[in-house]
């Protein structure tokens, strides 16, 4: 059974968008999905499979951020467009302007296309980088009225970019969107178990902490969240009515540090945690060191970050309730490494 409505998700080869994929599929939508080569097709077809969810409702469509090319034919008859696709660089930007301008086109051309085609509504996913990254008053709870400030350069590029193309897509709406509704989710580090070898950014934080990569480990808070629990945000907040014009972080309750991290693949994953140092990064060592590395200046202003972080909207707007706790996504991602032999 199959519902009548169709729905558009850029990105649909990603760790995320595969995820929101399954789970439309699972719900009865007709799902549209944009990916940058239709080499992908075999691939997503083949996880979704392995997984049990039946595709045949799942059309593909060949489109970049970064062109007009066949967006026209992905959004025909959709009801709604969920913006999961980000630009990806094969190689380091040569300057910031060249990093941000494609995040930012990218989602005003998705934006201009749904309001020509009449969809409903688009769910833009942002990231917690667009919320609390400046955010260091530990006071009080960070909550989706934040920013952060673009102007500090501890934020990395890709935040920034990130922040920049969420503000420029509220700017569109409230300017141009007419009667287009939108809505981003703003998700905090996605770990979780992958449908397939495809995993997040997220994920590299376990790889190099399980390789032995990391020498030693800063006790940096972090917040995560399950990628199962991410799409089904996602999907509540495109058929929920009363989501249309908020943001909403995506968080599990709590935060969990690197030192945690340590300690749980440790204890619940022994056979894969011989290569995992035991030494610590002093908090002044690593503001030292931040004097004339890049890389510390980013884990120092990690450090500094308020993580005390609120899911109350989402709680309470959309119902929605993360089925997943911090551990249990380390480990489904610990998991996920395993099984793909993603781990030296």
């Amino acid at each position: 059974m199959t519902n009548k409505e169709t729905v558009l998700v850029t990105g649909g080869s990603g760790f995320l968008g595969m995820r929101i994929i399954a789970q439309l599929l699972q719900k009865g939508y007709n799902v549209h999905t944009t990916v940058r080569s239709l080499e992908s097709v075999e691939r997503i077809g083949n996880a979704l499979k392995s997984n049990r969810i039946p595709s045949e409702n799942l059309s593909f469509f060949e489109a970049e951020l970064t062109n007009d090319t066949n967006w026209e034919d992905a959004m025909k008859e959709c009801k709604y467009v969920l913006s999961v696709a980000s630009p990806v660089f094969f190689d380091k930007p040569k300057n910031e302007e060249e990093a941000f301008r494609p995040a930012r086109e990218g989602i005003l051309r998705i934006l201009r296309l749904a309001r020509k085609a009449d969809v409903k509504r688009v769910v833009m996913t942002s990231n917690f980088g667009a919320v609390g990254f400046t955010q260091t008053d530990k006071s009080r709870t960070t909550t989706e009225e934040d920013w952060t400030n673009t102007d500090n350069t501890a934020v990395s590029v890709y935040e920034r970019s990130k922040t920049l193309a969420e503000m420029a897509a509220w700017e569109f709406i409230k300017r141009e969107g007419e009667n287009l509704e939108f809505t981003t989710v703003n998700p905090v580090a996605i770990l979780g178990p992958s449908l397939d070898e495809h995993v997040s950014g997220s994920f590299h934080l376990l790889q190099n902490l399980i390789n032995g990569t990391m020498k030693a480990v800063p006790n940096i808070p972090l917040n995560i969240v399950d990628v199962r629990d991410v799409a089904d945000l996602h999907i509540r907040a495109m058929e929920i009515k009363e989501a249309n014009g908020h943001r909403f972080i995506a968080t599990s309750d709590g935060q969990i540090s690197l030192q945690e991290i340590v300690q749980l693949i440790k204890t619940k994953r022994p056979e894969i945690a011989q290569k995992i140092t035991s030494r610590k990064v002093p908090a002044l060592v690593l503001r030292i060191v931040a004097l004339f590395n890049e890389k510390a200046k980013e884990g120092v202003l990690l450090s500094r970050l308020n993580r005390n972080v609120s899911n109350r909207k989402a709680k309470t707007i959309l119902n929605w309730k993360p089925v997943a706790s911090k551990e249990d996504s380390v480990l489904a991602a610990v998991d996920t490494l395993i099984r793909y032999n993603l781990i030296k």
